[in-house]
């Protein structure tokens, strides 16, 4: 491993660590609602859950979005990373998932402005028109730090299922090593997702996790709350 190579490794390890302070700690993406009205009631139900909002949902589509901002920053274009951003910020089902990434985003970009500076992020985020959710950060900044786009994207979707697996062990609940087998089998799809992503355009961008919207929605209205999403 090279010395770049070492250093992009160690940011994205910092980056989308459960220890890097984005508050992803808070939010379930609508799967506190699901568990209450019973559609997630076991390991199972949580690894299908999972496996659709993967592959077919918020997984594939952040993905996309990620993948488009990195080579859109990498070529400096401002036109489509503008196009990008705004595209990615009026994708989210719901206003608790709008909350969500866009408070990550946020959260983002302030830790690694302060920790992690690069010349021309402030320049890439300005052109952006509108504050970038938290796929687009993750994308601007892994371009502007020079770090490869398969990793940024695998772990991304890693540190995304990770959480959404956290959730759900709160909520179910389920013990720490049936949340570290959801994790396991959950592994193909993360990699299947991430090579679909990187190959899509924004054409290809879609969702068919119905379910899981509606899920989101109802948290709105939800009486007993342990999550803001």
């Amino acid at each position: 491993m090279t010395a770049d190579e070492g250093a992009a490794l160690y940011r994205l390890m910092t980056w989308l660590s459960p220890a890097f302070p984005v508050g992803a700690f808070s939010y379930s993406s609508g799967i506190e609602w699901a568990v209450e009205a019973g559609d997630i009631a076991d390991a199972a139900a949580l690894r299908g859950w999972l496996a659709a909002m993967l592959a077919e949902g918020a997984g594939f589509c952040d993905g996309v979005f990620l993948a488009q901002a990195a080579r859109a920053a990498s070529a400096r274009d401002e036109a489509a990373l503008r196009e990008i951003a705004e595209l990615a910020a009026a994708f989210v089902p719901s206003r608790e998932r709008q909350l969500e990434t866009s408070t990550q985003g946020r959260a983002f970009i302030d830790i690694v402005r302060a920790a992690w500076a690069c010349d021309g992020l402030d320049g890439l985020i300005s052109a952006c028109g509108v504050p970038p959710v938290y796929p687009v950060a993750v994308g601007i900044v892994s371009a502007a730090h020079n770090i490869p786009l398969a990793p940024a994207m695998h772990a991304f979707l890693h540190a995304l299922v990770s959480n959404w697996i956290s959730a759900g062990a709160r909520l179910v609940p389920l013990g720490q090593t049936d949340s570290q087998r959801i994790l396991a089998a959950l592994e193909p799809v993360v990699v299947a997702t991430a090579t679909r992503a990187l190959q899509a355009t924004l054409d290809d961008l879609g969702s068919a996790t119905f379910r899981a919207d509606l899920a989101s929605l109802h948290h709105e209205t939800q009486y007993t709350r342990l999550f803001r999403s």
